[in-house]
């Protein structure tokens, strides 16, 4: 198939208001996990998660009205402003019929539901005229293509932790099929609420003490927040312009467990990698880093190292693995746009970013986890979003054989 090019993107998170400080972060192994700071507090228990310290204080501005956006949103426009101009695009190249945008995002406005409950159900006040406006799904979607007069396709996508992995795949399609020359592409979630923790909390799977993937001693995730936005191209329409190349999306493959709806099957997340695979034209030998799911919770972390260990056989033990959840936490809906940028960056440098948190894998796990950043021997990596109701999606992305300036330490 066609392979689109990525000529921009951006990425707000706690671990990176940026790019440069994101990879940063990476590199250097600073985790952005800390106390949550709530509006309101239910019980006595203290959360941890990689949440946002503070936004810019132009965020509102750029939204418009400061009250009519989910923080999900606003975090979703600081990512697409960083990936536009990365791409050097002007507004004429945007107002028009022939760029698209899909965000996905698994829950969207979770802090305009939780306000608009607890306003309802314990201070008895009238809810705001525009909290619907603010906590549909495809709030972000709709707020970047007013502020960029996008006039094609506007869609959102809720798979939960896959959501911005299918945007992304599902953005390559409106390009290669000719319903899109360029799409702004990606996935915002901002559920760090006191209602969405409890609940999290709830079902038993938030680590008590650190995010440690594919180790023995793993016990749990830790939750996060942010967005990655990506300018996606055609090749014709990229060129046209002498718009920057970052990479390339080779590959995008989905498959659906059709199964338990939290209990991971190894077999659906095989068939996505193997999806890609095949849109890629690409063999598994080829694939020189993978980004992993990696969530740090027991079932899920047993089930990818068992796909990927189908996929890969003996070769799953040379290809250096990053699970990059421990520095900017689980952002759900926009983990799969956050780690492919994570993926890009990684390639970029040549350095499979380490694993913070890891020590020993299990006897039964022959994956070639980072504990540390390894090198990187080639231009191709795989990135892997597997979500509650058994949805699997995968990409492959490939950067030019020139790297950029390397980050430094």
């Amino acid at each position: 198939m066609t392979a689109v090019a990525i000529t921009g993107f951006g990425i707000v998170s706690a671990a990176g208001a940026d790019r440069q400080s994101f990879a940063r972060s990476l590199f250097e192994g600073h985790s952005a996990v800390g106390d949550v700071a709530l509006p309101r507090s239910f019980g006595h228990r203290a959360f941890r998660a990689a949440q946002i310290a503070e936004l810019p204080a132009r965020a509102a501005e750029m939204a418009g009205h400061g009250r009519a956006y989910d923080r999900f949103s606003v975090l979703a426009l600081l990512a697409a402003e960083e990936a536009i101009a990365a791409a050097r695009l002007d507004e004429d190249d945007l107002a028009n019929g022939r760029t698209s945008v899909l965000i996905g995002s698994g829950i969207g406005g979770a802090t305009a539901i939780d306000d608009s409950h607890y306003g309802l159900y314990v201070e008895n006040r009238r809810p705001d005229p525009l909290t619907i406006p603010r906590l549909m799904a495809n709030a972000a979607a709709a707020l970047l293509s007013r502020r960029w007069g996008c006039r094609g396709t506007v869609l959102a996508i809720a798979s939960a932790c896959a959501s911005s992995t299918q945007a992304i795949g599902l953005g390559m399609g409106l390009i290669r099929s000719g319903l899109a020359d360029r799409v702004l592409v990606g996935g915002a979630e901002a559920s760090l609420t006191p209602a969405a923790l409890q609940s999290w909390q709830a079902m038993r799977v938030l680590t008590s003490t650190h995010c440690r993937p594919f180790s023995a001693r793993r016990d749990g995730m830790v939750l996060g927040e942010g967005a990655a936005v990506f300018v996606l191209e055609s090749e014709e329409a990229a060129g046209r312009r002498g718009a920057p190349l970052v990479a390339h999306l080779l590959g995008y493959g989905t498959a659906a467990d059709a199964g338990d709806i939290i209990r991971p099957d190894p077999a659906g997340a095989a068939a996505a990698m193997h999806a890609a695979l095949a849109d890629a034209g690409l063999s598994p030998r080829e694939i020189n880093h993978v980004n992993a799911h990696g969530t740090g919770t027991r079932l899920n972390d047993a089930a990818e190292a068992e796909a990927l260990e189908s996929v890969f056989g003996p070769l799953v033990s040379r290809v250096p693995l990053s699970a990059t959840k421990p520095i900017h936490g689980h952002t759900l809906g926009a983990s799969g746009a956050i780690e492919l940028a994570a993926t890009v960056i990684a390639l970029q440098q040549g350095l499979a970013p380490g694993t913070l948190g890891f020590d020993e894998a299990p006897g039964d796990f022959r994956l070639s986890v980072s504990a540390s950043n390894q090198p990187i021997a080639g231009p191709i990596g795989l990135s892997n979003s597997f979500a509650f109701g058994g949805v699997n999606a995968s990409l492959i992305v490939a950067v030019p054989s020139v790297a950029l300036p390397t980050v430094s330490s």
